[in-house]
């Protein structure tokens, strides 16, 4: 494979383009992980007939969350079907901020759509839907915008500037979460002083979530430029694109089964990886028993401490190659994992210190993979590789939401989908041991 090319690593589109990922930072540290689908899983959804504090109740509010899973699940084949498609047309076309633009503007209009999910049973399976379909949005989005690394960075610098991309990210989380909790958020100041009947307060973040994702993703529109069409490379129809992807696979398995290998250990490890943040919040309000405004103030502290290792993480990947740092980073979240599971009885003090741990390692293991694919990519298939790393993630992506839902299913108890989550991170480890990594 040809290594990364040899584009001006300019400052000013560096930074272009890890605006998007602040931005981004609304839907992934907002919606789906510590704000919009915590009040989806809530007490609120249950139907008031159950009583309060029975087994019944618990059941119920156990369904709510397999159920998030289970939709989420759905949203990782639809990404899976469409990826590889868009992908090789952003390749054929150069037309990559399409590519951004168009799931940025989905993102932002399902957010909009979430203000108006009221807190009531009804309404729980069409804000589900509203999360699903942002998601599937916001990872279409993700497949043109992971292509533009290239673009930006040089092989001496492209660990440092993934890297810095993914911290701009939990930056951005920090940020808007503190500015949600100061003036919207229940057991916060509220500031705004605006009623949660209805859940009005949480909707009302929904449609700050849409303001401040569009408003972030002008920079790298205006200022990355799409690069040329790829020469010989046509536009394919569905049938063909399809015909086109079987053909990289079948020929990564005669001339680069070390890059599949990846491909294959990297789509279950990073489904493991969202697992951690898209359930995290769920799991410290139901589990642990933290109250919302708990939930935001460790969203605070657990994306400074993702943000600061991320950004850390990034010269390691240039000095020693991406690989080490992601073993590091999936041994420190299955122990930290299995621990969080053994000490779920001890209260909200146990979900600090494990959870804080668990984050250390999040952001580094998700910079790095990017970081390796993006080492191996030759030039002009940018998109068409990073379209079969989302395909490849996707086709996996079912696996860390479907088995937190079995593990709650077949206990009654949501501590156990903890340990789903970490199966599948396991899993993604030992896959990834026998793969040759790529140095700086």
């Amino acid at each position: 494979m040809t290594v990364v090319a040899q584009a001006p690593a300019t400052r000013r589109r560096v930074l272009a383009w890890a605006a998007w990922d602040w931005g981004g930072a609304a839907f992934n540290a907002v919606i789906t992980t510590f704000v919009f689908t915590v009040y989806l899983t809530g007490d609120r959804f249950v139907d008031a007939a159950v009583p309060r504090g029975t087994a019944a109740f618990t059941v119920a509010k156990a369904s709510l969350s397999s159920g998030l899973g289970l939709g989420l699940a759905i949203a990782g084949v639809v990404v899976a079907v469409l990826a590889p498609v868009l992908g090789q047309r952003a390749d054929a076309t150069g037309h990559r901020r399409r590519g951004v633009a168009l799931g940025t503007a989905v993102v932002v209009v399902a957010m909009l759509a979430m203000s108006f999910v009221v807190a009531a049973p009804p309404y729980f399976v069409p804000g589900v839907v509203l999360v699903c379909v942002g998601t599937v949005a916001y990872e279409i989005a993700t497949v043109n915008y992971n292509a533009m690394l290239l673009t930006i960075a040089t092989p001496r610098t492209i660990g440092r500037v993934s890297a810095f991309g993914w911290a701009s990210g939990y930056l951005g989380g920090i940020l808007l979460l503190l500015v949600l909790y100061v003036t919207l958020i229940p057991q916060g100041p509220q500031l705004l002083g605006v009623t949660d009947d209805g859940g009005l307060d949480i909707r009302i973040c929904a449609a700050i979530c849409a303001v401040w994702t569009a408003v972030f993703a002008v920079p790298v529109l205006l200022a990355v430029p799409d690069v040329p069409p790829a020469p010989g490379l046509p536009r394919r129809g569905i049938r063909a694109a399809y015909r086109k992807l079987g053909a990289d696979v079948a020929g990564l398995w005669r001339t680069d089964r070390n890059l599949l290998g990846f491909l294959v250990a990297s789509a279950v490890f990073r489904d493991g990886l969202t697992g951690v943040f898209t359930f995290g919040a769920v799991i410290a309000s139901t589990v642990f028993g933290f109250t919302f405004g708990q939930v935001l103030i460790f969203g605070v502290a657990a994306n400074v401490v993702a943000g600061v290792s991320t950004l850390l993480s990034g010269r390691f990947d240039d000095r020693f190659g991406p690989k080490p740092v992601i073993l590091v980073s999936l041994v420190g979240l299955v122990a930290a994992g299995v621990a969080v599971f053994l000490a779920h009885g001890a209260g909200t003090i146990a979900f600090w210190i494990g959870g804080l741990v668990l984050c250390c390692f999040v952001g580094p293991a998700q910079s790095a993979s990017r970081s390796l694919l993006a080492r191996l990519a030759p030039v002009t298939r940018e998109g068409e590789l990073f379209g079969l790393y989302a395909t490849t993630g996707r086709v996996a992506t079912f696996l860390a939401p479907a088995l937190f839902a079995l593990f709650i299913q077949l206990t009654g108890d949501q501590a156990f989908g903890i340990l789903g989550i970490v199966l599948v991170l396991a899993v993604g480890l030992v896959l990834l041991v026998p793969i040759r990594g790529a140095t700086g």
